[in-house]
């Protein structure tokens, strides 16, 4: 999915000058909870100006805070004890600690959760008319760790950070408050988790689910897996981004690879595609697909392919199929900076192939949702793959995750995904 961890009502904590001590200072100590501290040398200017996490190696960690349980809420202070506001720690954690509040006494209770929650559902409920949506962005919603997504009375969330999974009964308890929903899911799976030292868990915490949940969104209807499918069963931070392939799609042949549940294929069907053949390596995900396009009225127009996409890229090069927009869009090849030289080379690779089955005049949408490969080397490196295919590509958009997906400015791991449209000649 991160100072707009802070709501609009919540007291603010303005931080002392250099070389003083806050008026409050003396209250904040007193306070029952612990505290933990930078290193000397640790930058303590990013954390006051918003940056919402501290790293293992600029804390001091000493028996004290060793001792502390995974999730636990302590004071964080600066190396002159001047106290930047209130985290979560997890010694278990690269990113040992996290800004939750800038008020050093805040309540993390019931309340504390409905007021953030409160915030983000006016948000969501300006952008969209419908409840489907991602409702909880993590740290861009003052929830560190925290994934919600929201399909109409249901909502999974997903629970990345060890303080979260502590607080689960008050979160989810306000989640329905405050939103209405009646059924909600844990999804406690990926990546995240294992870094945080969290166990992979999926758990229907409230309500019941009898299936897949139909979506609408650009002109299609989506079916989305709660409890089985890839995250939290849909991507909706893609949903601009199909939008844009469709208004490039009216009467094309479009080829959608790494389609998950028709993706990309079903709104360019929408936006009055001639046909579509979606990609994928799961059988369940295009079964999925197929059902959406069937939901939608767009089955006739609607074909899959399952197999590895690098293969099945190949294989229709080589069958010397032709389409006049090929969309791209597949999981992280790079999530973190160890992977992101290979995971360059692999972006590169699914350009190059890509690009060979554009039509003359056609378009190649190229993403990445890893956030270790900023813009400039995804670009670069899909630039490189469309060259050494023999094509000349205009790069005609660039878009990004939807807005009920908000970045951090100050994070930029909160800013994801890429969406690169090419002309090719």
């Amino acid at each position: 999915m991160c100072p707009p961890s802070q709501t609009s009502d919540e007291p603010e904590f303005t931080p002392a000058p250099e070389g003083s001590a806050p008026a409050d200072h003396e209250a904040a100590r007193s306070h029952t909870r612990p505290i933990v501290r930078l290193r000397p040398k640790a930058e303590a200017r990013a954390v006051r100006w918003g940056f919402p996490w501290v790293y293992a190696d600029e804390l001091v960690t000493d028996r004290r805070t060793s001792a502390l349980a995974p999730g636990a809420l302590a004071v964080l202070e600066d190396g002159e004890r001047r106290p930047l506001g209130l985290v979560t720690v997890n010694v278990k954690s690269k990113i040992i600690a996290r800004m939750i509040d800038r008020d050093v006494t805040a309540e993390v209770d019931q309340a504390w959760f409905e007021a953030r929650l409160t915030t983000a559902l006016a948000l969501r409920e300006r952008l969209h008319d419908r409840p489907f949506y991602r409702l909880v962005h993590a740290e861009a919603d003052g929830l560190p760790g925290v994934i919600i997504d929201r399909f109409g009375d249901a909502a999974v969330i997903q629970p990345n950070a060890a303080w979260a999974e502590a607080h689960l009964g008050a979160l989810v308890a306000a989640l329905c408050k405050v939103t209405g929903v009646t059924t909600v899911l844990k999804n406690g799976t990926g990546r995240a988790r294992g870094l945080e030292g969290l166990p992979e868990e999926t758990l229907l915490i409230r309500g019941a689910l009898s299936g897949p949940i139909a979506v609408p969104m650009n002109g299609a209807t989506y079916l989305a897996d709660l409890e089985g499918g890839q995250k939290t069963g849909l991507f909706y931070d893609q949903r601009p981004n199909h939008a844009f392939a469709a208004r490039l799609a009216k009467g094309a042949r479009v080829l959608d690879v790494f389609s998950h549940v028709g993706g990309f294929a079903l709104a360019a069907l929408a936006g009055g595609a001639e046909s579509a053949l979606a990609v994928d390596a799961s059988a369940p995900a295009l079964a999925l697909a197929a059902r959406g396009a069937e939901a939608s009225g767009l089955a006739g127009r609607f074909a899959t392919r399952q197999g590895d996409a690098f293969a099945v890229l190949e294989a229709l090069g080589a069958e010397g199929a032709r389409f006049d927009l090929v969309i791209c869009d597949p999981p992280a090849f790079a999530p973190n900076k160890a992977a992101l030289e290979a995971g360059l080379r692999a972006y590169e690779r699914v350009a190059r192939l890509g690009a060979a089955l554009a039509a003359p005049g056609g378009y190649l949408v190229l993403c990445s949702c890893s956030h270790a490969a900023d813009l400039t080397a995804f670009r670069n490196a899909c630039a490189r793959g469309i060259g050494r295919g023999g094509r000349r590509g205009q790069l005609i958009h660039t878009g990004f995750a939807g807005p009920d997906h908000p970045m951090l400015p100050v994070l930029a791991e909160s800013a994801y995904l890429k969406s690169l449209f090419f002309r090719l000649d």
